[in-house]
């Protein structure tokens, strides 16, 4: 089969994206042909099919404060923006039913690429390849569901609690494709039991290397189950598979040395030495004003002027809008690349820091903590960093996923995570429009809801507090 034909199926599964019973109705046979193993090794080459993933967290996030009355006007003024103000001001609808914007993409988008994974993984026994081959195909697409239901069951569901994940209301659980089937949301504790256990089956069959960050490896699955169990709070397991990724990856790209940053200089997204398998969000990179993304006053804070990520990747308003104030996240335009919610060598070291300090460990948490810092200052601004007990270890690991990971869904997952630890509280609000938004500590709105439009299609579907 030609890759155009694989195209071709693929747009059919894109344009099923209506409604969720639809998902289940889509077919690949005539478009795939079931009994050719190749087949399964171009559509997983099809990258778009598999990279994209939710972007709602990135404007919920507390790093960010969208406060000036020219962009707040800018993405009041159509509601093609109501997925970015919806979330970004943690409101309980986001898509208006009956609006051209009603459906949510990145539902949507999770949806398809799952049903991609179902197809490969369930047509692929019968195809004609070598067990070996099959294996190889079938753990790709195992790594691409998990990353799917992650990015899914931390947007539409509540944040895992051990002792009410049995029963708090998760996400549908689709793992094969048929005519019909219940969307009834299968538990929180479900799904995360399926995303390890694609994860731990993927992984004797992956390869070492990967040829291009959008294809799964040993160190991509090592990294998802780091991030799956520091979810989870299981702070052993995120340990254990955040060293056993660094094993395989550990290259930090020196930032300590650049002056500027530009495409020839910088690596792109899929040769990034840090990057252990690439996702982007779906809507793309945040370039052009109104939805640049403006640093807010406590992130800036935290930050530093010092610290290489302030000086490369964020510029003054006036470089974005004359009509803009303050400092704004530029990465996306000097790298002409969109930023990446994949896992990576920086999230492995912050993760390892994060449970080596839980447990007690400050001396070998700062030394990962500082590995990772000594590449981010210039050697006449570098400064280790240093702590008295386990909690101030804490919080600098809590710190420097903030600056590391800015303009990324990972600081919203950190605050549903830590937003029942005393130490992690806070009250957040925001201005927008003249009205005041607020989150509270275990506040409903940690969760985004689920798009009306869907709930219609699908009665079962049962709607987030």
């Amino acid at each position: 089969m030609k890759l155009h034909q694989i195209v071709l199926g693929l747009s059919v599964i894109m344009m099923a994206t209506a409604g969720c019973k639809k998902y289940v109705d889509i077919k690949t046979q005539g478009n795939l042909v079931p009994n050719q193993t190749i087949n399964y090794r171009y559509l997983l080459n099809n990258t778009s099919a598999f990279e994209n993933v939710q972007n709602l967290a990135d404007f919920a996030s507390s790093d960010i404060d969208i406060n000036d009355a020219a962009q707040q006007n800018s993405l009041s003024g159509s509601q093609f923006y109501s997925y970015y103000t919806g979330s970004y001001n943690w409101r309980p609808v986001i898509f208006p039913f009956g609006s051209p914007y009603e459906q949510d993409q990145s539902w949507n988008t999770l949806y398809v690429a799952i049903l991609n994974c179902n197809t490969i993984i369930n047509e692929l026994p019968a195809s004609d390849g070598t067990a070996t081959e099959k294996a190889a195909l079938e753990a790709e697409a195992l790594v691409h569901r998990a990353d799917a239901y992650l990015c899914l069951v931390n947007t539409y569901a509540k944040p895992y609690v051990k002792s009410t994940a049995g029963s708090d209301a998760g996400v549908p659980l689709i793992l094969v494709q048929t005519i019909s089937q219940s969307l009834n949301r299968a538990s929180i504790e479900r799904v995360y039991n399926q995303i390890t256990t694609d994860l731990l089956q993927a992984i004797p069959a992956l390869p070492a290397t990967q040829a291009y960050n959008t294809l799964p490896s040993k160190a991509s699955a090592y990294g998802e189950l780091a991030r799956v169990y520091l979810m989870m709070a299981d702070y052993p397991n995120a340990l254990k598979y955040a060293d056993e990724a660094l094993k395989l990856r550990n290259t930090l790209i020196d930032l300590s040395s650049i002056t500027s940053v530009n495409t020839t200089n910088y690596p792109r997204r899929i040769v990034n030495p840090e990057i252990l398998l690439s996702k982007l969000p779906v809507g793309g990179s945040l370039t052009f004003a109104p939805t640049t993304l403006k640093l807010s006053n406590d992130f800036l804070a935290i930050l530093g002027t010092k610290d290489q990520r302030y000086t490369l990747f964020t510029v003054p308003a006036a470089t974005v809008s004359a009509t803009y104030t303050g400092r704004f996240f530029y990465k996306e335009s000097v790298t002409g690349e969109t930023r990446n919610q994949g896992v990576s060598v920086p999230e492995m070291l912050l993760i390892r820091a994060e449970c080596l300090a839980r447990s007690g460990d400050v001396s070998a948490a700062l030394n990962a903590l500082n590995m990772l810092r000594s590449k981010r200052f210039r050697p006449a601004d570098y400064q280790p960093e240093s702590a008295q007990n386990a909690n101030e270890a804490l919080v600098k690991v809590i710190d420097e996923r903030r600056r590391e990971f800015f303009g990324n869904m990972l600081r919203w997952w950190d605050m549903r995570r830590l937003n029942s630890e005393p130490a992690f509280q806070k009250n957040y609000t925001r201005v927008f429009g003249g009205v005041t938004y607020t989150l509270t500590p275990n506040s409903n709105r940690y969760t985004f809801p689920i798009a009306e439009y869907l709930r219609n299609l699908n009665p079962e579907l049962e709607p987030n507090p």
